[in-house]
């Protein structure tokens, strides 16, 4: 029973932290398309 239940923790925590990198990776990429506006409207395109 102990055995199981490790296995489940483990594996939620494992599926917690696959989803918090999509999440970081997303924001990542929002924040570089922000960027890249900002640097095109300083170059004047």
């Amino acid at each position: 029973m102990k055995r199981v239940i490790a296995l489940m923790l483990l594996s939620m925590v494992s599926l917690a932290m696959l989803s918090g990198c999509n999440t970081v990776a997303g924001a990542g990429k929002d924040v570089q398309k922000a960027g890249q506006s900002v640097e095109d409207a300083a170059k004047g395109n």
